[in-house]
């Protein structure tokens, strides 16, 4: 039988305690050596929180699956920010370049609802609404607007 642990642990800094410890104590498996591979996996991620699944079968082997930030985590990094604005709509907390907002939507691309790039660009913009982040010094709705039109195809169909 196998037991699945799913945690949030920030990226590259996974400890022994909670939420991780408590959860993989009872398996009677190695904490350290679970934590070690975590933090050598999620080492990219520094600074985010980054989901985790550990998978310990019944002969104490354990495989560790890293799942990719919340957008949102993605966008601060990208941004530079600390976190996003308390009135979005009227105080810009950052800007994110275009580029990194495709980078941020082919992360994600699986776990999306999107199927294509310009969709999923598209979704990633509209995070950047709800944190007050402007894209390329725009308000986001306006470069969705421009995608709508066209104007980004050559950007997103070079970044394939």
């Amino acid at each position: 039988m196998t037991e699945v642990v799913e945690v949030l642990v920030p990226g590259g800094k996974a400890t022994a305690g909670p939420p991780l410890g408590p959860s993989l104590g009872p398996l009677g498996i190695n904490v350290k050596a679970v934590v070690d591979e975590i933090n050598k996996k999620t080492g990219t991620f520094n600074g985010m929180q980054v989901p985790v699944r550990v998978e310990v079968d019944d002969k104490k082997q354990f495989t560790v699956t890293v799942g990719v930030p919340p957008t949102t985590a993605l966008i601060k990094k990208e941004a530079n920010i600390e976190k996003g604005s308390k009135e979005p709509n009227v105080i810009v907390a950052g800007n994110l370049p275009f580029e990194a907002a495709v980078r941020i939507a082919k992360m994600k691309l699986d776990g999306m609802l999107s199927y294509e790039l310009k969709t999923a660009v598209k979704e990633v913009l509209g995070t950047c609404v709800s944190m007050g982040v402007t894209v390329d010094g725009k308000k986001p709705n306006e470069v969705i607007a421009a995608i709508n039109e066209g104007k980004y195809d050559s950007a997103l169909a070079n970044s394939i």
